[in-house]
């Protein structure tokens, strides 16, 4: 996981004001209110960019934990938005083409997350660590990015991804793009709303299972292609936030009720698509706690046909307490 600084606003080119959202298609949203990038992005050199972004105070499925606090998986999202972002604007890859995330990391500061008396206006300051090409077309890209609100660094991440042309995803997927999005069926009952920290039933991602590793749990995926945020348009597989989503639902289902936690850093590694139409199994391990902190850590692993398709080391922490 990378611990970087925030580049000096002095060693960047002047940063236009961030009056409206990114197109849609860019970050690969269907709906506007998904989108948390915005306009006025400037690059540096090919490998060094400056993005805005803006948080809602509220939002409809990632809202404040506690009521407090902006919800982490902001940030992971936000860090998936810049990989398509880029992808598009800074390296000319066509609307269309296909991306697949192999790695996606992130750690916050939790006592500056707290939810203000506006939307969190932010600037991301990218460096591009490994820009691979084939035949002159962006094929692969590793970025860090720097997300920082009033100079200050709130979180930092990491990610990885391949892109292919549509010709080429056709041939990879033929057997899976004939029926890519399918109809809603009878969906497993979720755990109890508040045992993952949820309130909306709709929400919950994980279904009871039978008993997992020792010391550990282990539920199946509830695959809800309804969901209007973690599903927002048609595919052909199950989508990666939707996969970190299961893992953060696992974590915060290890901390004793009544009290509130942030999952305040979360290193993830996807190994293979997550396919519709077989159950996915998430497991977790026994919490290890940092001695002398409030954090634990967590290994969260999701399999479909014993064939393991994520893993996603947890970090979770006492939500911090909120100051005047």
């Amino acid at each position: 996981m990378l611990h970087t600084s925030a580049p000096s606003e002095k060693a960047i080119h002047a940063v236009q004001p961030f009056t409206s959202t990114v197109p849609r298609e860019y970050v690969h949203r269907a709906a506007i209110a998904e989108v948390f990038l915005t306009t006025g992005w400037t690059r540096a050199d090919e490998a060094h960019f400056t993005i805005g972004a803006q948080w809602p105070r509220a939002h409809s499925f990632l809202g404040p934990v506690g009521g407090t606090h902006y919800d982490p998986m902001m940030v992971a999202e936000t860090i998936r938005q810049v990989g398509a972002l880029l992808a598009h604007v800074g390296f000319d890859v066509p609307l269309g083409h296909q991306f697949l995330m192999w790695e996606l990391n992130y750690r916050v500061v939790p006592g500056l997350l707290a939810v203000g008396g506006a939307p969190a206006e932010l600037r991301l300051h990218v460096t591009c660590t490994d820009i691979r090409r084939r035949a002159g077309r962006l094929a692969g890209l590793s970025y860090e990015v720097v997300v920082t609100e009033n100079g200050r660094t709130v979180a930092v991440g990491d990610a990885r991804y391949t892109c292919t042309s549509p010709e080429v995803y056709r041939r990879l997927r033929a057997d899976r793009l004939a029926d890519p999005f399918p109809a809603p069926g009878p969906l497993p009952a979720p755990v109890a709303p508040a045992v993952v920290g949820r309130w909306n039933p709709s929400d919950v991602v994980l279904s009871p299972a039978a008993p997992g590793v020792a010391g550990g749990a282990r539920w199946q995926l509830r695959v809800n292609t309804d969901h209007p945020v973690l599903f927002d348009h048609p595919g052909d597989h199950i989508p990666g936030m939707v996969l970190l989503e299961a893992a953060r639902q696992a974590a915060r289902s290890r901390v004793p009720q009544g009290r509130e936690m942030l999952p305040a850093a979360m290193d993830s590694t996807f190994h293979r698509y997550a396919e519709f139409g077989s159950p996915v199994w998430i497991e977790i391990d026994q919490a290890v706690d940092y001695p002398g902190t409030s954090e634990s850590l967590l290994s969260v692993t999701g399999r479909q046909d014993d064939e393991l398709v994520f893993t996603a080391i947890t970090t979770v922490t006492a939500l911090p307490t909120r100051t005047p």
